[in-house]
């Protein structure tokens, strides 16, 4: 029983991957962002009375921990807030409820990415060929379980991503660009990134 037990979970592995490959022939390659690209990109609040700012505001004092589409990151906010570095989340429409439905899973604040720049520079889609990939379904049932679906009304299609950039000129520190729907980045790189926030701003002591 152990064998066969074995053999279906290695003959599903290999269909698994096999799969994955396939799909990746339909999936756009990521271009990577700059700071100046993401700095100049407009962004709305959505709290309150509608402002509009350009992006570079949000790091350049202090750096920031940015997503796309993305919540899981809302742990770390204890270990950011002690690093003093802050979480921000962009979203690239506003339908419905799905801001509303979002902040319950988000701790931090969101603002709307209308141009996408945080999508950019090349912006990338998995369309149906992502429901053959484990991965996805995987992460669906995860969100169920969560209780959040994420959008599935607008442009749900378009992929997203993680950025933690430095203050002033130190630039994009990490970027987690997602390759299928609900592919997170790991917490410890995004701590590691922002950890090179506070060593590489050191103010000198004077002896």
């Amino acid at each position: 029983m152990e064998l066969v037990t074995r053999t279906v979970g290695t003959v599903g592995a290999l269909i698994a991957e096999a799969l994955r490959s396939f799909t990746e022939l339909f999936l756009t390659q990521p271009l990577c962002a700059t700071v100046a690209l993401l700095g100049e990109t407009e962004l709305k609040t959505l709290d309150g009375e509608e402002c509009v700012f350009k992006a570079r505001e949000l790091w350049e004092r202090t750096g920031a921990v940015i997503m796309a589409e993305a919540s899981e990151l809302s742990s770390l906010r204890p270990q950011l807030d002690a690093f003093g570095v802050p979480l921000y989340a962009v979203v690239k429409e506003n339908i419905g409820m799905e801001i509303k439905n979002f902040k319950p899973y988000f701790n931090g604040d969101i603002f709307l990415d209308e141009k996408r720049g945080f999508y950019g520079p090349r912006e990338r889609r998995m369309g149906l060929s992502g429901f053959l990939r484990t991965g996805v379904w995987r992460s669906g049932w995860r969100a169920f379980q969560n209780g959040y679906w994420g959008n599935v009304w607008g442009e749900g299609f378009v992929m997203g991503g993680v950025y933690v950039i430095g203050p002033r000129h130190q630039g994009v520190l990490l970027e987690h660009r997602e390759m299928e729907f609900g592919d997170k980045v790991k917490a410890s790189d995004v701590i590691q990134a922002v950890k090179r926030i506070q060593t590489e701003f050191l103010p000198l002591r004077l002896r």
